[in-house]
């Protein structure tokens, strides 16, 4: 027996490491389509924000984050976390593996480094949000906030035991505690900073900026899809057993299924509207359906799954749209797949989910929402005060890769 509880949490772990890497492989996929759907003279400054963000949300998890999140609440159910500082990593010894019979089935830094990934994610929403007219460091000031307090804290309040779990809001995998999260925070920013030049006109009109490299874009979608396997998929936190291995697996087609529907109904949605098969809005249709199944990628079958990735892939053609309507300036269309759809995605779960209650899933919607966009607001009030956030005129119409980087991607071309 002692052998077999072993074995389990070596194989617990050892899933759960890998699809932590699946995650981070999600980096590289925000990477690629944000930097396919810039221009490219903003292409190296926003490279440069992705791997630097990823570092960044890395050290203030591993200094507060995981212990805001993770490490308990001042009283049970509540709304401050115990601690605020320290890795809070606490890796359980054979004696203790055992002793618990089998309860305790995966190792502490496991844990660790799936959810630092997940922090990560979250704030490279931000990035395309604000593309091509921030400034780098005050991008980079705001991730250590998002990262090491905002995102954790509201993290806390729902999968570390807060007061949100106890309102019995239900969000498997982060259609709301991540990417409604993220989406939130990339809004206030895009408020606070203002739309690209050129953008809008004066009477009302929408000027398009195509991106620089579909590509790329194309590939960054295609990474995020694959990596969303181990977003989903390392929720179930298990394998070891076959009732948890028939559920991975359920989940695993239920996400692949709702990206699938999400591409397939952009698609179809932009040939209605366009009159053409508009790629940009197929790859967030991809990403739409794939939020809108993370909040509940267990509960419905395949073929509901689809048909809710279907809706997320309509909903964010109309969002883009609408948001466009707004000038509100989002070059990627984040705000619209990670923060409409998650909304969507966080309500869809009352389709298949008979745990889960309206009241629960809207406050903790609001509670994400307002906490996360009050917040955000105000640190990027502060961070205008004291060093800026907006690039100047001259600066934007050059391009930020040589007023913020001093280089850039494609030096061959001069074509801006």
């Amino acid at each position: 027996m002692e052998d077999i509880i072993q074995v389990k949490y070596a194989l617990d772990t050892f899933y759960f490491l890998i699809c932590g890497a699946l995650v981070m492989w999600m980096a590289a996929g925000f990477a690629m389509l944000e930097a396919g759907l810039v221009r490219s003279k903003n292409t190296t400054e926003i490279l440069t924000k992705n791997i630097a963000l990823f570092a960044i949300a890395s050290s203030m998890y591993l200094f507060a984050g995981y212990t805001i999140m993770y490490g308990g609440h001042t009283v049970e159910g509540g709304w401050l976390p115990a601690g605020w500082f320290g890795n809070g990593i606490a890796d359980a010894t054979v004696e203790d593996v055992l002793a618990s019979g089998g309860d305790t089935y995966y190792s502490g830094s496991a844990d660790f480094f799936f959810q630092v990934v997940f922090v990560a994610t979250a704030m490279s929403i931000v990035s395309g949000a604000v593309a091509e007219r921030m400034k780098l460091w005050a991008f980079l000031v705001f991730a250590v906030v998002m990262t090491g307090f905002i995102y954790p804290l509201q993290g806390s309040w729902s999968w570390g035991g807060g007061w949100l779990s106890e309102a019995g809001f239900f969000d498997f995998a982060g259609s709301g505690i991540v990417h409604l999260c993220g989406a939130t925070a990339a809004l206030a920013g895009v408020l606070v900073l203002g739309a690209r030049k050129g953008k809008y006109g004066p009477n009302g009109e929408v000027n398009a900026i195509p991106g620089a490299n579909l590509p790329l874009a194309t590939l960054g979608t295609f990474i995020l899809w694959m990596g969303w396997f181990g977003f989903n998929g390392g929720s179930e936190l298990m394998i070891s057993n076959i009732g948890e291995a028939n559920a991975t697996a359920q989940v695993f087609v239920n996400t692949n299924a709702a990206a699938s529907g999400g591409l397939i109904a952009a698609l179809l949605v932009a040939r209605i509207l366009f009159g053409k098969a508009d790629l940009t809005m197929a790859l967030n249709g991809a990403l739409a359906g794939l939020v809108a199944i993370t909040a509940d990628p267990l509960s419905p079958d395949a073929i509901s799954s689809t048909f809710i990735g279907a809706a997320g892939g309509a909903l964010v053609v109309f969002a883009i749209l609408t948001l466009d309507k707004l000038k509100i300036d989002d070059p990627v269309g984040a705000i619209s797949v990670h923060g409409v759809v998650g909304i969507f995605g966080v309500l869809a779960v009352l389709f298949n989910n008979g745990d889960a209650t309206v009241a629960g899933q809207l406050t903790g919607i609001a509670a994400i929402f307002f906490f996360t966009f009050i917040s955000s607001l105000v640190v990027w009030f502060a961070i205008k005060a004291i060093m800026g956030i907006r690039v100047s005129e001259e600066e934007e119409y050059e391009g930020v890769d040589l007023s913020e980087c001093g280089m850039e991607a494609y030096p061959e071309f001069t074509n801006k």
